[in-house]
């Protein structure tokens, strides 16, 4: 049979299971990454499993979200993953190297490799052939032990690019593009392979734009060939040996096709408050703009930042915007300052933040009370950017410098007339600057065993959940709406970001913009239920969103649907995810309603559980979208107590 990349790079990892679409299958995972406001939790959890190193080919922890260091949480959390990196045997990219995605494609990521990440967007590895998947802390905990990791096998869609990128349109645009077709939830359970003679024209970090932000539509990955430009692209990174290509066969068999011509894309742009919300810049009601950011690890490579610094040439940022740039890493900005690009931006008034994610997940920057603000980051739900109030528009970085320059919302070819054509002479470099002083390679065994971790005093326990009953009875504490994000449950921020080693703390402010009085109401209720809608969970992988409410007495969650990380994470920390089999049922059940579910232990193994709505007397079903051993980790309690379990029976 002839083979899609997805299918070969499975195969060559498949331990058990199946490959049908749908089906449960494991798989060997040669490399993970975290970063540091969701690492903590990750390497408490590998502590408490007890082993002492790593068993991955490659793992890395990236200090490089929150270097905004408002009081003493965050620094003390640098220095315990620090530490915890030694002592187990983890790379370590230090604060100012750069975004984990950048940074580790660049640097680790090779062809043909499976990577587990403790970021969404993981799948920005999927550039250079590499097979990417965002998953939560415990679960690349989990891949540390060297335990083959569970994988519901996804529908593979074939994205056959064609055409080429207009000057003045980027490789967002294509994302965008994808994004009004697909929407937000339409990838879950799908995997995108980019092919075609569009695609191969693009080079890598264009392509990592488009694998990055696939995450937004509830992707599993993306992924694209591994073929000369990813051969050019390691070549140029002092890596070529790392090169495999790895090329669909000529009449592979997908799940769905999809034909996307990129010489019609024009610049697009992402209206509040959903990456799914596109529409055409220049149809997009014109308003006046306070905050342009230029930044995150979607598109600010060297190409994209050198194509804005051009529409910046000889002109200045509107009076009325505040315009930042943070570049993707310290690569990228070494390069950009060898070659005057840094010079154009601060010569237009552009301020340089500091070499992180920063303001993509609201640290810092945010916008005004009911101010609009422009960005090339992935996401624009309502309060991502730390404002509810604020409206989020998500475009290019050549749109983004038009925009600041103009005060409103504009392109390239508003600014440039027919010098955008310039734009299209912009390529990455032949040979990048190679300098990995920032990273600190693991010890060796014998020196990483008298490594002592060092634990702040913000670093509290790790919660482990009870393991669930025969019977279930408790109210409805918080019933939401549709799309409700991790970021509505674990709000972002540098202050919010720095109390995530505390659950105990973190836990008070759960729901805390979306449901002010959750926590206090949770809390007294002891045990809860939350009533979800559509797409319940979507966003961000923080597994905090599944942890504070595990904390706060939350036993399960019954929505329409779950974004896929998120219900992974659920069931990690034994809250269990269940669905409505009538979605009217939904519109029956009120915030303070009592449910019950009797005999739950004999009916969870039939993904088909019974409730009861004792305040108004009826009943309805549920189902539960779990594989055989997502069953199993409930069963259990949680992802932690069935590793400990599995471990200690490969030790017998």
């Amino acid at each position: 049979m002839e083979k899609s990349i997805t299918q070969k790079i499975l195969g060559s990892h498949f331990v058990s299971g199946s490959m049908v679409p749908g089906e449960e299958l494991f798989i060997k995972v040669d490399q993970t990454l975290t970063h540091d406001i969701n690492a903590v939790m990750t390497y408490l959890a590998f502590e408490a499993i007890g082993l002492p190193r790593v068993r991955t080919e490659c793992s890395v922890s990236y200090l490089d979200h929150n270097l905004l260091y408002v009081n003493n949480m965050t620094p003390d959390d640098h220095i315990y993953l620090q530490s915890a990196a030694k002592k187990f045997g983890v790379w370590v990219s230090r604060p100012g190297n750069g975004i984990c995605h950048t940074v580790h494609v660049s640097r680790f990521g090779a062809p043909g490799k499976v990577s587990m990440g403790g970021d969404s967007h993981t799948p920005h590895g999927g550039a250079i052939g590499m097979l990417c998947i965002g998953v939560g802390g415990m679960d690349v905990a989990t891949a540390m032990t060297g335990v083959p990791m569970r994988l519901k096998m996804p529908k593979i869609v074939k994205v056959n690019l064609t055409g080429e990128l207009r000057p003045g349109v980027n490789a967002k645009e294509v994302i965008l593009e994808m994004l009004r077709r697909e929407s937000v939830k339409g990838g879950l359970g799908k995997v995108y392979e980019y092919v075609g003679p569009g695609a191969a024209a693009l080079e890598v970090p264009q392509r990592a734009t488009i694998a990055n932000m696939g995450a937004e539509m509830g992707a599993t990955t993306s992924i694209f060939p591994a073929d000369a430009q990813v051969k050019k692209f390691l070549e140029a990174q002092g890596r070529g040996d790392a090169y495999t290509e790895i090329l669909p066969d000529p009449d592979a068999e997908y799940d769905e096709v999809i034909e996307l011509n990129m010489s019609e894309l024009e610049p697009l742009m992402a209206c509040p408050h959903l990456p799914d919300n596109v529409k055409p810049l220049r149809e997009v009601e014109k308003k006046k703009v306070q905050q342009v950011f230029i930044g995150s690890c979607t598109n600010t490579s060297y190409a994209d930042v050198a194509k804005a610094a051009l529409v910046f040439r000889g002109r200045h940022v509107h009076e009325d915007v505040q315009c930042t740039c943070g570049i993707a890493s310290r690569q990228t900005y070494r390069e950009l300052l060898r070659d005057g690009y840094i010079d154009m931006l601060l010569g237009a008034g552009v301020r340089l933040l500091e070499i992180a994610c920063g303001p993509c997940c609201a640290i810092g920057q945010t916008p005004p009370t009911e101010g609009v603000a422009v960005r090339t980051s992935n996401r624009n739900f309502k309060g991502r950017a730390g404002n509810p109030t604020a409206e989020i528009y998500l475009v290019s970085p050549e749109s983004a410098a038009a925009t600041a320059i103009m005060g409103t919302f504009a392109t390239a070819a508003d600014v440039l007339g027919r010098d955008v054509y310039e734009l299209a002479n912009v390529r990455e470099p032949d040979a990048y600057i190679v300098d990995d002083s920032m990273l600190i390679p693991p010890l060796p065994t014998e020196e990483a065993e008298k490594v002592e971790i060092t634990r702040g005093p913000n670093i509290k326990f790790l919660p482990v959940p009870d393991v669930p009953e025969q019977h279930l009875k408790a109210a409805v504490s918080l019933k939401t709406l549709d799309n409700v994000s991790t970021d509505d449950i674990t709000p972002a921020s540098a202050e919010f970001s720095s109390m995530r080693s505390n659950i105990p703390l973190m836990s008070q402010y759960c729901y805390h913009r979306y449901a002010p009085d959750f926590a206090a109401r949770a809390k007294e209720m002891g045990t809860s239920i939350i009533i979800g809608g559509e797409n319940y969970g979507q966003g961000s992988s923080r597994e905090h969103a599944a942890i504070n409410p595990m904390f706060l007495g939350v036993k399960c969650v019954i929505a329409k649907s779950i974004a896929r990380i998120h219900k992974g994470n659920l069931v990690n920390h034994g809250v269990i995810p269940m669905m409505f089999c009538d979605p009217a049922a939904y519109d029956s059940i009120d915030e303070g309603d009592v449910l019950e579910i009797e005999n739950l232990l004999d009916q969870l193994p039939t993904r088909r559980v019974t409730v009861k709505n004792d305040t108004k007397h009826f009943e309805f079903e549920v189902s539960l979208d779990l594989t055989d051993n997502e069953v199993e980790v409930v069963l259990a309690g949680g992802q932690l107590r069935f590793l400990e379990k599995q471990l200690k029976e490969e030790r017998v």
